[in-house]
């Protein structure tokens, strides 16, 4: 029980002690709480102390912030200035020394005034964009200068033997030509050598007419001009300068601006050296001239196709004038036969060209040129038209009263068929001339359709003037020499191609048929003097039997009459028909023949039947002049074209 008891109080005194120690630490926690709110409060009160002071120390940070802002903003400023200063000693200096600086210089002055346009905020940025504004502008205008004195330094008129060189050496004049005379010391050295060595496009050199060196620093001038709103005074300068050297080089080598009036007053000699001239020229100005001057353009107006193009338009429609204006003059002038073949050969040029001009002039800004040249083409391939079409009225017109007295090949005969000969050398332009104005039909048969055509009234017109011939036999001589020259002319040709068989196969059959009827108006009345016909008598010494044995006879009488009429008949004929002419050999021989075999077979025939009762008599040589033989020899002088002296003699 002691125990227990001992045992309680322990427990209390433990208790006991726990209650005071649980008291201490409740006032150490009622202390402690005491002196934390005492730091709250004290804490508030240096917070709410402090406060004032922070907000002075953020406003100095963020002012010395703001300062060092200002000051580095001052420093860009003021480097914009020192580069202003900079680029402004080097524009006063001119492009000429040092272009690259000088361009640099620009680009420094563009960026600031894009810095001072993007920064107003300081007084003086207004004065400062103002200052470099005023002094862009005047290096620009130097610039304009600077490409003025380099382009004009540069653009020399092209002397003909330049432009000579760059052509194949099929179409190159000789030394002696007229063109290709000139001053030596004219030559325009600074690009003189250039064509040499260059590529060649379909046997034509390029001409190189600003020296490649040259080229960049135009392109990089112009470039500058362009971005400061300068196209239009770069586009002035450029025309003037090239336009001026395009027409000097072409004047050089003869190119002459002649009105209609000018061609209508030329000998027509004169005229068609002229227009070969042209067509010379016209060739050398589209595949040399113009081609060196669309590379100019192209390089210096390099990634500005509107200008160039603009650029090149402007500087050769001079040029293009001057020349379109002759061809104009020609297609416009009085037709005339001779012309159509100068006219097929403008036309042809004009078609050889029109690639390299569509080509070369293919941009909207030479709308104006590809009309004007297009349109010569269509003058001159109507006018060529026209002029054939007038030729065929011509011929069968014709009135000349040239004098053809011996019956030969009249000049206008061998003038349409030389005319028609030279037609077939212009067959692929005749044929492009139907395509272009008909539509109907193969080409080739329209270009056969049209010769047949000139032949008949060819033809035609040879019917008419043989009428002027009062001998029948000089009539069908007259017209067998004429269509055997068609035949004849058109067999050694390409005509015989296209006329054909047929066609030369009729007019033989037409030429023969002359020849008979020219045999038998000529002879059919001296063969009647050899004729037993009409030889009757009652018979005596003085006569023959008759044909047949029929007792009846010729009297001596009726026989000298026939010699007698033979003998005058026929040196009437000879010395008649010795002054008539066929110039063709083989048909002269062919028709002396002809009669030969008609005539000499009958004269032998009389002579040896009614001779022996000429030659009984007195004087048989005065009736009985001639001998088969003597008549042959006779013959072999018909045709010759004799003279009546020659013939006399």
């Amino acid at each position: 029980m002691v125990v227990v008891v001992t045992a309680m109080d322990s427990l209390s005194e433990r208790a006991a002690k726990m209650r005071e120690a649980l008291q201490k630490s409740q006032t150490i926690t009622d202390n402690v709480v005491s002196i934390l709110g005492s730091f709250d409060s004290r804490l508030s009160a240096l917070e709410t102390a402090m406060r004032p002071t922070q907000i002075r120390t953020h406003s100095i940070r963020k002012a010395h912030e703001n300062i060092d802002k200002t000051l580095k903003a001052a420093e860009v400023f003021l480097s914009q200035f020192d580069v202003t200063r900079q680029a402004e000693a080097k524009i006063l200096k001119g492009p000429h020394e040092d272009l690259e600086s000088y361009l640099e210089a620009i680009e420094q002055l563009r960026r600031n005034i894009q810095f001072f346009s993007s920064n107003k905020g300081f007084k003086s940025t207004d004065a400062m964009l103002n200052n470099a504004n005023n002094l862009l502008a005047k290096a620009i205008s130097k610039l304009g200068d600077e490409f003025k004195q380099l382009l004009t330094s540069y653009s020399k008129p092209v002397e003909p033997d330049r432009l000579f060189e760059c052509l194949p050496e099929s179409m190159r004049p000789s030394a002696t030509s007229p063109g290709n005379q000139h001053d030596s010391s004219g030559k325009n050295h600074s690009s003189n050598n250039h064509s040499e060595n260059q590529p060649e496009t379909g046997g034509f050199k390029l001409l190189t007419l600003i020296p490649p060196r040259i080229l960049p620093l135009l392109h990089d001038l112009a470039q500058q001009m362009i971005q400061a709103g300068q196209s239009q005074q770069l586009l002035k300068v450029y025309r003037d300068t090239r336009s001026s050297v395009l027409e000097e080089s072409l004047r050089k080598l003869g190119v002459e601006k002649l009105s209609k009036e000018d061609v209508q007053k030329m000998q027509w000699d004169l005229l068609e050296a002229k227009i070969g001239n042209w067509i010379h020229f016209i060739r050398i100005a589209v595949k040399v001239l113009f081609i060196g001057e669309r590379l100019v353009c192209d390089q210096i107006f390099d990634g500005f196709a509107s200008l160039r193009d603009q650029c090149f338009a402007e500087c050769t429609t001079t040029s293009i004038s001057m020349l379109l204006s002759f061809g104009d003059a020609i297609a416009n002038s009085k037709r005339s036969p001779e012309k159509l073949f100068v006219l097929l050969d403008m036309y042809e040029i004009m078609r050889e060209l029109h690639t390299e001009i569509e080509s070369l002039f293919g941009c909207k800004a030479c709308n104006q040129i590809r009309e004007s040249t297009n349109g010569l083409t269509k003058r001159l391939a109507q006018t060529a038209q026209e002029t054939f079409g007038d030729f065929e009225e011509a011929v069968e017109k014709d009135a000349t009263r040239t004098a053809v007295a011996d019956g030969t090949v009249h000049p206008l005969t061998s003038y349409v068929i030389n005319y028609v000969k030279f037609l077939f050398d212009y067959q692929s332009t005749l044929m492009q001339l139907f395509q272009e104005f008909e539509n109907r039909g193969e080409t080739s048969s329209q270009l056969a359709s049209v010769t047949m055509q000139i032949m008949q009234a060819l033809q035609t017109n040879l019917d008419g003037k043989s009428k002027h011939y009062k001998d029948p036999a000089l009539t069908h001589l007259f017209l067998m020499n004429n269509i055997h020259y068609m035949v004849r002319s058109v067999r050694r040709s390409e005509a015989k191609d296209l006329l054909g068989d047929d066609w030369v196969q009729r007019h033989r059959r037409i030429v023969q048929q002359h020849a008979n009827q020219y045999k038998r108006n000529a002879w059919a009345k001296i063969l009647q003097c050899l004729s037993t016909q009409g030889l009757t008598s009652s018979g005596g010494s003085g006569s023959v039997p008759g044909e047949g044995g029929s007792g009846s006879g010729a009297s001596r009488g009726q026989v000298k009459e026939r010699f007698r009429s033979f003998n005058m008949q026929f040196e009437e004929l000879h010395q008649k028909q010795s002054q008539w002419t066929i110039p063709d050999t083989e048909l002269r021989e062919s028709l002396r023949l002809a009669v030969a075999e008609v005539l000499l077979p009958a004269y032998r025939s009389f002579v040896k039947r009614f001779g022996p009762l000429v030659e009984s008599g007195k004087n048989p040589q005065k009736y009985i002049k001639y001998t088969p033989e003597d008549l042959e020899r006779m013959l072999g002088e018909f045709f010759e074209g004799k003279t009546l002296n020659d013939s006399k003699r």
